[in-house]
């Protein structure tokens, strides 16, 4: 397993062992202890799938007070996941990294908890894997504007679909702190 840092601080680019011959290929998507050892120790309670067609937008979301540290990838298709720090106090708050994960290139991204997640598909249509260090709670969730301008991420394609509750959702500045997550170094 090949693990890069991000541009965020405990934010990961997971490239898993892939071992293939001319059948198929396998690889390990997730092992407590090979994924401990490279820093993502949290355990994983819940188990997610999303399939979205080309264009979808989903995000960016976060939960508050329970936050949610993910790990994403791209069963099938491609996306451009994107995780965005919004931790009160943290040196990173409000930057945020992207990467494109895909069937073909294997990756995961790993998104600590206390930062917002969200993803644009790139494929005609996608199957999204993610596991969850924490259990959905729809009284904790929350989302941030996928087209903040003080955020200004760079996504790769004007989305063609983004639900009524991301389309409303308010900017980072206009959350009060209160109801953030916060930095603890």
């Amino acid at each position: 397993m090949k693990v890069t840092p991000a541009s965020l601080d405990g934010v990961l680019i997971v490239e898993p062992a892939i071992f293939g011959d001319d059948r198929g290929y396998f690889m390990e998507s997730w092992k407590a202890s090979s994924y401990a050892a490279v820093g993502i120790s949290a355990p994983m309670v819940q188990s997610n799938f999303s399939r979205s067609s080309k264009g979808v937008l989903r995000g960016l979301h976060y939960q508050y007070p329970r936050a949610q540290g993910k790990l994403v990838c791209a069963v099938e298709g491609a996306i451009y996941d994107v995780a965005v720090d919004i931790r009160k106090g943290s040196p990173g708050f409000g930057h945020w990294t992207g990467v494109e994960l895909s069937a073909a290139n294997h990756r995961q991204l790993y998104v600590p908890a206390g930062f917002a997640h969200g993803f644009c598909v790139l494929s005609d249509t996608a199957l999204v894997h993610y596991l969850c260090t924490e259990e959905f709670a729809q009284q904790y969730d929350a989302s941030i504007a996928w087209n903040d301008p003080d955020i200004a991420v760079k996504w790769p394609m004007e989305p063609l679909a983004v639900s009524d509750k991301d389309s409303a959702a308010p900017s980072l500045s206009e959350i009060p702190g209160s109801q953030l997550p916060r930095f603890e170094p």
